[in-house]
This record gives structure tokens, sequence and C-alpha cells, in this order.
């Protein structure tokens, strides 16, 4: 039975880790995700979902999608098995960056973890806002 991807917002310090990084490496490993709450939905990503890379710090914007081409496993640096990490490719820059501000000043995202509890490095993308913000992006 085919499952419709899931769609994701995977969080990183530009100055860490930035799209641009990710374009020149073509992929790379997701590690690096210690909150329990962030672990548990990358332990519910799977193989083919599509995941929007958002830019902390002083950005605070999304800027590109990301396919992810693993399913989790654990990460091979860590010898905690509860830290899993997942395999992502580049799969477009945005038109424009999405800023915090703009997706804040929208309504529909009030009740949206990346509103609500902004420390989250890793979040579900219910389906109407991920459009919405495809749509905001150009």
């Amino acid at each position: 039975m085919y499952m419709a991807s899931s769609y994701w917002l995977f969080k990183q310090e530009p100055s860490t880790y930035n799209y641009s990084q990710l374009e020149k490496d073509g992929k790379t490993v997701w590690d690096g995700v210690a909150n329990n709450l962030a672990l548990k939905h990358l332990r519910s990503v799977k193989k083919g979902d599509k995941a929007i890379f958002y830019h902390t710090g002083d950005e605070r914007q999304a800027v590109g999608i990301m396919e992810v081409i693993s399913d989790p496993y654990p990460d091979p640096k860590e010898k905690d098995e509860s830290l899993v990490v997942v395999d992502v490719r580049p799969a477009g820059r945005l038109k424009k960056p999405v800023t915090l501000d703009q997706i804040k000043a929208d309504s529909a995202f009030a009740q949206w973890e990346l509103v609500r509890i902004s420390r989250l490095s890793v979040m579900p993308v219910p389906e109407k806002l991920w459009e919405r913000i495809m749509k905001m992006s150009g």
C-alpha cells in the first residue's frame, strides 16, 4: 500500500550548517537532535518524506526543501540508540525565503509548533500549512 509523503520542518543554525552547504554536499546525515519531542518526530520521518530546511538564529526563515532519503536509524556517532538520524538531500531552494514573522502574522499558523514551541528542531508540517508556505515563497 502506498503511503502519502509526510511533511516536516527541520531547523538548523546556518552558521553550523546551511542550505547552500547541503546543495554543495549533495546529501547529508541530519543529526544532533536531542530534544525528546523532536526525536519522537524524527523517528516518525520516512524515506520519501519532504522537509523544509529552516535557518534559525538571526535568519529565522524557511529557505529550502529537502527529500528524506532514508528511514531513521541510530546515530552511528552516539552510543545511545535512542538518538536517531536520517539522510537528506536538497530538493530545491524556495523562490523566496518565508520568515518566522510572516508565519506568525498569518493566523492559519497560530497552533503550529513553530509558533508555539520555538525551541523544537524537528516538527511535522500539516499539508495545508505546507501548501501555504509554498504559496508564500512564491
